[in-house]
């Protein structure tokens, strides 16, 4: 039997980077994984929907050349070239996690992973053959998939999820988006970009809901203006599937409405992969679908631990690296801190994009404190302008009292790259103060940060 110091069951970026820290750390280190290595994130998520992403970004710039001063004739949108391109990507990203596995002398064990008392994993691969491994610790990170609701069952064809709406062979002319967090937005952009006359539907009162209340009104203006219908405090009840397309039942505050459309995409978030992978033989504790853990990940069970999408927190890329790091460093006798999940950014890459942390205003209120506001909009911006993108705007919340940055909540071009600055000053303890005085480069879009945090103290200039 193959012994080990660590298993990881599941190679996503959870999985691999607390392999590759485990190795960096002297472990002897195998990775359990039944698909492509670097998992949903690098394959089928966050890399090639950015690439579909860019490639809508580019003929949307384009489609508006004139407004730059150049003549562009009969560009068109090509969806299989485009899909081709975002494979491309994923693949070769993956070949990436090949080559660090082999430069960290990691084992790829290919198979489904399963747990099993005394610490076992035992591996079945695509042969139907089981091989059990050995190793004093085990971290479990499958991951998530497409959370399916009873009326809405992905069929793959004219009901699809997020990998389907990755590969599709043919543009539809009409799609209808169930669910608007971020990978409902992200798809409603990039198919509205390329032609498609894209409807969304969302059961909360405001598209993008987990955002700030000014930036879910700021992307539904910009969405509605790009010629998307949105319908709010809606929720689909029924799609009948038989015809050619897809006619869909809404139930809106208004009545029940019929939308006819080619397709439809669910995207109503994740549902964790816990089935099959031997967490009731062994014991590990769950609750409603996610793993109990302590701070360092540790579950009930001695030696096993969980990562990822699979407990409690955001079910983000980065928060599973930054989990697989604490939880391997935890094994290997260092003392790191544990996570801050109120310092999380949040990053939606759809256009504008939209990037938050920690509080919004209203639950920094909630939680009793008394709030300085400050807004930046990009229209007063002088780079924003010059790009082509006076769309949005930075708002930043402090604690009146002391200071304290609570949230920030940016929508723009190129938030998600400004985000950044945020959490490391919030992880610094900076406060509102020395943000205003810490010069920031000009014509950049980052100066809006300094500018809204100088709004919420009444220093702002260029306002």
């Amino acid at each position: 039997m193959s012994k080990y110091d660590l298993i990881v069951i599941g190679s996503g970026p959870g999985g691999y980077v607390a392999a590759i820290r485990a190795s960096q750390l002297g472990m002897k280190v195998g990775v359990v994984e039944k698909a492509e290595l670097g998992g949903i994130c690098l394959n089928w998520g966050c890399i090639p929907t950015k690439a579909l992403l860019k490639s809508a970004n580019v003929f949307e710039y384009i489609s508006h050349a004139k407004d730059y001063g150049i003549t562009v004739k009969d560009a068109q949108a090509d969806l299989p070239g485009m899909v081709k391109r975002s494979r491309d990507v994923a693949a070769g990203m993956s070949k990436g996690i090949q080559f660090l596995f082999k430069k960290n002398k990691i084992d790829h064990i290919a198979g489904f992973g399963k747990l099993k008392k005394g610490g076992k994993v035992e591996v079945s691969d695509d042969k139907g053959k089981k091989t059990d491994y050995e190793a004093k610790h085990i971290i479990v990170a499958t991951g998530g998939r497409s959370r399916e609701l009873p009326a809405l069952k992905i069929d793959g064809k004219k009901i699809i999820g997020y990998r389907e709406a990755m590969v599709l062979e043919n543009q539809p002319k009409k799609m209808l988006v169930v669910g608007s967090g971020a990978i409902g937005v992200e798809f409603a952009y990039f198919y509205n970009t390329i032609g498609t006359e894209v409807t969304i539907v969302e059961f909360m009162p405001r598209i993008v809901p987990v955002e700030d209340e000014e930036v879910s009104k700021a992307l539904e203006k910009s969405f509605k203006k790009a010629g998307m219908t949105i319908h709010t405090n809606s929720e689909v009840t029924a799609v009948d599937t038989k015809g050619k397309g897809c006619v869909a039942t809404v139930k809106t505050p208004s009545g029940e409405i019929k939308i006819e459309a080619d397709v439809v995409l669910s995207a109503v978030g994740v549902t964790t992969n816990l089935e099959g992978i031997g967490l009731e033989e062994v014991g590990v504790k769950t609750d409603k679908g996610k793993v109990i853990v302590d701070d360092f990940y540790k579950t009930n069970v001695s030696g096993v631990y969980a990562i990822g999408d699979i407990v409690k927190g955001p079910a983000l890329a980065h928060v599973a690296s930054a989990e697989g790091i604490i939880c391997v460093e935890k094994i290997a006798g260092h003392n790191p801190e544990p996570m801050n999940y109120n310092n999380i950014p949040g990053c939606t890459y759809c256009s504008p994009e939209i990037a938050s942390v920690g509080y919004t205003e209203e639950a920094a209120k909630k939680a009793g404190y008394e709030v300085k506001v400050g807004k930046f909009p990009f229209t007063a911006s002088g780079k924003a302008k010059a790009a082509g993108a006076p769309d949005g705007f930075v708002k930043v919340i402090f604690d009146a009292k002391y200071g304290e940055w609570l949230g920030a909540h940016f929508i723009g071009a190129n938030v998600t790259e400004m985000i950044a600055e945020v959490v490391v000053a919030r992880k610094l303890e900076t406060t509102g103060h020395e943000i205003i005085k810490s010069v920031h480069p000009h014509p950049t879009m980052s100066e809006a940060v300094m500018e809204a945090a100088a709004a919420a103290y009444g220093e702002v200039i260029h306002l």
